[in-house]
Order: structure tokens, then C-alpha cells, then sequence
């Protein structure tokens, strides 16, 4: 895929910028990036990478393209203790594991199989140590207040299902889930200390149309992780994502939003290479992230 001038440019000044710094393990910042950006790679090149270039986690959304991780010959029950040493020994952690469980199935037998699903990825979660499970509410066909209290039912009942096992379930601000009052209102109902959110601030800002910093003062209380990722206009009434800081969504604000309630999470790069293989390979818009990041996150700033 060519680059434009301007993508060229970035990636050039990332390349740079990360040939003069050498990351120790007190120097990593809170970032991490999402395996769907990188589908090609093997188990082992993610953890070199991730390593290499100063991400301090990775979320696991799937390896080699596959999205259901349980079955991955990596977390096999014998494996557990190996994978877990693996990412240990690379000085990293991982931040929460991707399931693809969609609150809003009304077909019981469909959503008995989302449920079933969500529980296998926290009894996974749990064996690996990992604190996050991410589950979708996505989609509102129907009356408005059947599915939604479907939703609230799923997150409490996984909720209750993933606190004992030391795992809190993530609901992502996605599809149809992506405006402050719908969210505040579910993850009220659901009424379960081990229920929170994934704030994906891409979603809030271009599908909910809500600033960064009301999405904050609304939910802050709620966000445990974040997905951040930068887009333009595609000319055909979509989006097309680019290189962080290149394009139209307010990432600086988003983080500086989030420091401001002093967020403790990870701050998670979503390159959806998976669903978008014609954008930028992870060898270049992994290392412009790291750059992009260290600025907002090292440097003072004040809000536009």
C-alpha cells in the first residue's frame, strides 16, 4: 500500500524518534496495542515487538486472525504456565482479552451460546492472570427497553460469574452502545462491582458526537480500559483510520481527559487491521502510536 506524504512523514519521525531512546522496564509508559492490528504475527514476534518498542501490554483480540483464544494452541491448559512466563520474561503484561459476546441476542439459544462464550474468555482471563474481559452491547433492534435490559441482564449475570474468579467484565462503547446516557444507564442497572467499561473514544466522538471531556465526566467512574485510534473522512460517508495525530479525532484531548480523572488503565491502540487490511502495516503505525503517545502523556499540556 503506497503511503501519502504526510504518512510517510509521521512514520519517518517515529522510526527516528524510537532509534534515540532506549526503553527501560521504569520507563514504559501505560500503552498498549490491540492484537487486531497485527494479524499476520506470530505469538512469540508480538511479544518481541511489543517489547522492543515500549508498549507495556498487549490486548489480545485474536492471534494469527483468529478471534477465539481459548482454542489457541497457546492457552491450552498445559501451555497456561509456558504463556504466562512468555509475556513475564518480556518484561509485559496483558491488558484484557477481546471476546466477541453480544449483550443484545435476543434468540435464547444465540444467546446462550454468547454467554457460554464470555465465560469461556473469563476462565481464561482467570488462568493467565488477566483482569478484563471486553463484551459487546452493539446493537438496539426492537423496543429500546427490551434490549437494553437483555444487556444490563448479561453484564450482571457475567459480572457475578467473572468477580470470583478475580476477572471484571468490560463493556465496550460500540455499534448502537456509544452515547454517554445509554451507557451510564446500563452500567447502572447492571449493578455489579466487577462490570465497567471499555471506552472506546474513537466510537463516543465520531458515531455518539460527544467531547471527550463529557464522555469523561459522565463515565469516568466506569472506564477500566481504552481503545484510541485516529480516522478522516473516507469521501464516502465512512471513515478511513490513519497514522495517530494525522487525522480529525481529538486523541490529545481524549488522554488528557482521562488524566485528569486520574485514570489508572491502560491507553490502548486499536488498529483495526483485521477488519481494514488495506491501511498502514503495525510496523509502522505501532512505533507512530509510541511517539504520539510519549508526547501526550510525558509532556505538560492545556486544554484547546
Amino acid at each position: 500500500m503506497e503511503l501519502t506524504r504526510r504518512e510517510f512523514l509521521a512514520a519517518g519521525a517515529a522510526t527516528a524518534f524510537l532509534s534515540g531512546i532506549s526503553w527501560g522496564a521504569d520507563a514504559r509508559l501505560p500503552i498498549a496495542f490491540s492484537t487486531l492490528g497485527c494479524p499476520g504475527w506470530e505469538w512469540i514476534k508480538i511479544l518481541e515487538f511489543a517489547q522492543a518498542s515500549g508498549f507495556e501490554a498487549i490486548e489480545l483480540r485474536g492471534i494469527m486472525g483468529k478471534m477465539d483464544l481459548p482454542s489457541r494452541p497457546e492457552f491450552a491448559p498445559d501451555q497456561i504456565a509456558t504463556t504466562k512466563r512468555q509475556v513475564a520474561d518480556h518484561g509485559l503484561k496483558v491488558s484484557d482479552l477481546g471476546s466477541s459476546a453480544e449483550m443484545h441476542i435476543a434468540d435464547p439459544a444465540e444467546r446462550a451460546k454468547m454467554i457460554a462464550d464470555a465465560r469461556r474468555f473469563i476462565d481464561l482471563a482467570s488462568s493467565l492472570g488477566v483482569p478484563y474481559v471486553r463484551v459487546f452491547g452493539n446493537e438496539i433492534h426492537g423496543p429500546r427497553e427490551e434490549v437494553i435490559a437483555r444487556v444490563v441482564e448479561g453484564l450482571h449475570q457475567l459480572g457475578e460469574y467473572a468477580g470470583p474468579k478475580g476477572v471484571t467484565v468490560i463493556l465496550e462503547s460500540h455499534g448502537e452502545f456509544v452515547d454517554s446516557p445509554t451507557l451510564k444507564e446500563v452500567l447502572t442497572r447492571a449493578d455489579s462491582e466487577h462490570v465497567a467499561l471499555l471506552w472506546d473514544a474513537h466510537h463516543t466522538f465520531v458515531e455518539g458526537h460527544e467531547s471527550p471531556e463529557h464522555t469523561v465526566a459522565e463515565l469516568g467512574t466506569w472506564i477500566r480500559h481504552t481503545h484510541l485510534k485516529d480516522s478522516v473522512p473516507d469521501g464516502k460517508g465512512g471513515r478511513k483510520y490513519v497514522l495517530t495525530g494525522t487525522g480529525d479525532v481529538p486523541i490529545e484531548r481524549q488522554v488528557l481527559a482521562l488524566r485528569s480523572i486520574s485514570y489508572k488503565g491502560y491507553y490502548c491502540f486499536e488498529w483495526e487491521k483485521v477488519w481494514h487490511p488495506d491501511i498502514l502495516e503495525p510496523e509502522v503505525a505501532f512505533p507512530n502510536y509510541v511517539k504520539m503517545m510519549t508526547s501526550y502523556l510525558t509532556e505538560p499540556r492545556k486544554k484547546n
